[in-house]
């Protein structure tokens, strides 16, 4: 694997900027490809900045850990303990590491802006009271944004400074990232990349300030390694072990196999790895950690909807040049008229809406976000995309097999009577309509 590669790949998806970064038997290759904007281009290095989205959550995590470690925080103590203002629905409690491994029972999450002061993540937990509930605590794993930011709000209340401050007194100033950043002040007074989508510029560059312990990074990819890199260590206190114990099971997932604490696991080529990916408003992250061979890749991309694929293409390209793994889409099956009837339909959550149809030789899934949602935007949204054509799996799974979500995985939900009433894509969870 070399630049050769990563430029290759890029052109292949019309990448228009990219970086990677790969840690094995004890050296880092960096490489990158391309320009930070298509409207004021700057060549990509290994400093400029990406958005990691959700990679910002083993982040959170391992702070949160950092208070266990110091013992301010048990992973087994009500949420509520240290979020006392916290109100729900249903007036449920869910432990820490429920919060953590996404088995609260909290849905995606809240599209409410409350700011960019020190009281946005505080405002963000008062919404939670309208937040939908898509199950009992612990009954499934259902991956939520804002319980994340709900983290967020437990190290904010715990250490007395806003989530920002803790994160760098927690990890960033004694990891040395200094190239890691929250603030919008930060990052505009360096070379940083900017999303696109289908070829434009993504606006907003990134959204509200409460979705930070979720999404909120920008960093570089020297020090999206180093991170990597850290968690391959002995974790400074820091239980690492208990980070990767497996504590929910996921089904027909890209995600992995199981959830430990803010980290994905899964089994590659029959060694265990953990990972995680991330994306915003046109940018895309990726980041695999194989801690028994002392391996790790990381991956960024500038556009969407083809930096997921970019990223996959270099992770596996990664696995098999350093450490010779294979990661392989597993086979889906032939098309079957009966059960391609008994998924095809209408599905739904509170941010968009799914249609599984039969075409009499195959199935196609499409998912828009919700027309009301985009009405109500302050800014503009991601285009929908395209329908994607899909195929079933075993066990009530399915993979989408053409487009910018190739190999993407999920699985449906049956009712007592053995109905399918649910669909998950990407950990969330869509109920038939």
């Amino acid at each position: 694997m070399d630049n050769d590669f990563i430029a290759r790949t890029a052109r292949h998806f019309d990448i228009p900027g990219a970086a990677a970064g790969v840690f094995h038997a004890g050296r880092e290759h960096h490489f990158s490809h391309g320009v930070t904007s298509v409207e004021n281009p700057l060549p990509v290095n290994e400093d400029t900045l990406f958005l990691l989205g959700s990679i910002t959550k083993t982040y959170t995590a391992t702070a949160i850990m950092r208070l266990v470690a110091q013992g301010r925080v048990s992973l087994d103590a009500s949420v509520h303990e240290y979020v006392p203002e916290l109100e729900l629905a249903d007036g449920r409690s869910f432990t820490v590491r429920q919060l953590l491994n996404h088995t609260s029972g909290l849905d995606w999450g809240t599209l409410v802006d409350t700011g960019e002061g020190d009281d946005s993540l505080r405002r963000h937990v008062e919404g939670l009271a309208e937040l939908k509930l898509i199950g009992a605590t612990g009954e499934r794993p259902s991956y939520s944004q804002s319980g994340f930011n709900l983290a967020g709000r437990i190290i904010e209340n715990v250490t007395g400074q806003t989530y920002e401050q803790a994160i760098a007194a927690l990890l960033l100033e004694p990891l040395g990232l200094g190239n890691t950043h929250f603030d919008r002040d930060a990052v505009m007074t360096r070379r940083f990349a900017v999303g696109h989508e289908k070829g434009e510029v993504a606006r907003p560059w990134r959204h509200w300030r409460a979705n930070n312990p979720g999404g909120g990074i920008a960093t570089s990819i020297a020090d999206l390694l180093a991170w990597a890199r850290f968690h391959l260590g002995d974790g400074d206190g820091i239980d690492f072990s208990e980070m990767r114990r497996p504590t929910a099971a996921l089904r027909g997932s890209n995600l992995g196999d199981a959830i430990g604490v803010g980290w994905f696991l899964r089994t590659i080529d029959g060694v265990a790895a953990i990972g995680h990916g991330g994306s915003s408003n046109g940018q895309f992250a990726e980041l695999l950690i194989v801690p028994s061979l002392g391996f790790a890749v990381v991956s960024v991309a500038n556009q969407g909807p083809d930096g997921i694929p970019f990223n996959q293409a270099v992770v596996r390209q990664a696995l098999a040049h350093f450490a010779g793994l294979v990661d392989r889409d597993p086979e889906p099956l032939p098309y079957n008229a009966s059960d391609a009837d008994e998924v095809a339909g209408g599905y739904d959550n509170d941010a968009m809406v799914m249609t599984i149809d039969d075409t009499g030789s195959g199935l196609v899934l499409e998912v828009l976000i919700r027309p009301e949602i985009r009405a109500a935007a302050e800014s503009d949204l991601p285009a929908d995309h395209a329908p994607f054509p899909m195929a079933l799996l075993p066990r009530d799974e399915y993979m989408i097999t053409a487009g910018a979500f190739t190999g993407q995985r999920g699985f449906f939900t049956r009712d007592a009577d053995g109905v399918i009433v649910g669909v998950d894509l990407a950990g969330r969870m869509f109920g038939r309509v």
